[in-house]
């Protein structure tokens, strides 16, 4: 097992503490007029970024916010979350980013649970979010130009410079930012993520990924999500460019908007790939600055990967995993391997150990199933007021990700499913991924999710929610049936097929299977 574990250990990355935090570790030294974000009909630069971080923490300062307060973030990718975000972490505070789209009992539920002493909040959604806040200070997009002094309009003024004046220090060990994730009780729980686990993590990615100024990311991932924080923290860092687009329920305007900025990589969840795959011209599509595409937040069958190598044979394809427990990344397959591996999530990133350790603790051999334990600078600091969960997830600094998963020979990292999310039909089990598998290889389908219902004679079977790939479904589910019966043992097979025009999904694209069940 010694070799196995040799070949997982970590590439080491040596951080030295950084005053400043995470908004000078982004944003210091870069050259002020560059482009940092890139909007329909808008662009902000680097200045524009350092000017309004810069005066959004001494508004929260001004408005009696103390360093270690949080401040609520409901909106929208754009400048205005951009300047929020960094602003709150100036400042000293820690970031809480939602969804717009939250539901008043969930929001209801985290104000109460944080206690903000601060909200920023989009012009459209005031008047539903701010019924929640109280008599907290409220900032909205509007309002941020009238922030910004005279000063702050030459462009030698915008740069880090300028930023202590007034601000609380900061440093890498300071939380940073509560991102919330469902937890075991239903209840949303936060994530303590501190300006050096945030920092760590960028570099291991960016090392990685190989970043460097010249890339321009679509970004169609939200801010709030861990990985959509990940591609604003490692292009600002490294002086690169953000295209956000809010319009994937548009796919072909985003593909457009792709070859118009000239973008160099895309990241996205498995349901943007499959959209795009399946429901768009990505096909027939060139794009001859695209050197990259990530994927990572959940398992994309490997049909997808064939078709998306197909469709982008000169773009490097990063198979990801990781979790937002572990700031947003934890493993990467290398694009040469996808073939070779396929199916694998690869090994662990620089700066990362992962270990695959059975009930007792023990390391696996290859083979043998063991759950995902991760070790690194990037893990977090556990759940917000939350000591079991803590507890049970975060143990003598290692996280315990819950993930199932086993290795080969040469080490690399294969997952067989979440503990939660097996089947066990006729007294065998089996990971509702690889049924999954089985039902996106059939040609027809756009997608597939498989959870459990009772059944008498197996005691539990599965059931398969699918999505079809046109308005076409006659004798789809017999079409589905017999191919399963081709490709699945027979207690494996779904028990029922049902037909529905989209899988429900969270705001970051995760399909929500609680709503199914």
């Amino acid at each position: 097992m010694s070799e196995i574990q040799s070949e997982i250990a970590p590439t080491r990355l040596h951080h030295s503490a950084r005053p400043g935090g995470v908004p000078r570790y982004l944003l210091e030294g870069k050259v002020p007029e560059r482009a940092a974000l890139l909007m329909i009909g808008e662009e902000r630069s680097y200045g524009d970024l350092t000017a309004a971080s810069i005066a959004v923490a001494r508004w929260l300062v001004g408005s009696g916010g103390r360093k270690g307060d949080r401040a609520l973030i409901v909106a929208e990718n754009g400048y205005f979350w951009v300047a929020a975000y960094l602003g709150t972490l100036s400042a000293g505070m820690v970031a809480v980013p939602l969804p717009p789209t939250i539901d008043d009992e969930d929001l209801s539920y985290v104000i109460e649970y944080t206690e903000p002493r601060a909200a920023f909040v989009e012009r459209r959604l005031v008047r539903r979010v701010g019924n929640h806040l109280g008599g907290i200070p409220l900032l909205t997009d509007a309002l941020i130009p009238s922030l910004l002094p005279t000063p702050f309009a030459d462009g030698e003024n915008r740069r880090w410079d300028a930023v202590d004046a007034g601000l609380p220090p900061v440093v890498e060990s300071d939380l940073a930012s509560l991102l919330f994730t469902s937890g075991s009780t239903g209840r949303p729980r936060g994530v303590m993520l501190s300006h050096g686990n945030i920092i760590a993590n960028a570099d291991s990615i960016i090392a990685f990924l190989g970043l460097t100024g010249k890339d321009r990311v679509m970004a169609v991932l939200p801010f709030h999500y861990c990985f959509g924080t990940s591609l604003l923290h490692t292009h600002l860092r490294v002086g690169g460019t953000l295209v956000i687009e809010r319009r994937f329920m548009y796919p072909e305007k985003v593909l457009e908007r792709m070859r118009e900025t000239k973008c160099t990589g895309f990241a996205g969840v498995p349901s943007h790939y499959q959209v795009l795959l399946r429901r768009s011209s990505l096909k027939k599509m060139s794009f001859p600055h695209l050197r990259y595409v990530q994927q990572a937040g959940g398992h994309l069958a490997p049909a997808y990967i064939r078709e998306l190598r197909e469709a982008l044979p000169s773009a490097q394809i990063f198979i990801m995993y990781g979790q937002t427990e572990a700031t947003a990344r934890l493993a990467y397959l290398p694009p040469d391997m996808i073939d070779a591996k396929a199916g694998s999530i690869g090994k662990a990133i620089p700066g990362v150990e992962l270990r695959i350790v059975n009930e007792a603790g023990q390391p696996i051999r290859p083979g043998e199933i063991g759950e995902i334990v991760a070790e690194g600078k990037n893990i977090a600091k556990g759940y917000w007021r939350a000591e079991e969960e803590t507890a049970s997830r975060f143990r003598d600094g290692k996280l315990y990700t819950g993930d199932l998963a086993t290795v080969d020979n040469d080490g690399f990292i294969f997952i067989v499913g979440r503990a939660s999310d097996f089947l066990k039909c006729g007294g065998k089990r089996v990971a509702c991924t690889k049924i999954e598998e089985v039902l996106l290889d059939f040609d027809g389908l756009v997608e597939a999710a498989v959870v459990s219902m009772p059944d008498d004679l197996l005691g539990e079977a599965a059931k398969a929610f699918v999505v079809p790939r046109s308005g076409d479904i006659g004798n789809l589910q017999q079409k589905l049936s017999e191919f399963c019966k081709r490709h699945l043992p027979l207690p494996f097979i779904p028990k029922q097929f049902v037909v529905i025009d989209s899988l429900p999904k969270n705001t970051a694209g995760k399909v929500l299977k609680s709503n199914l069940r």
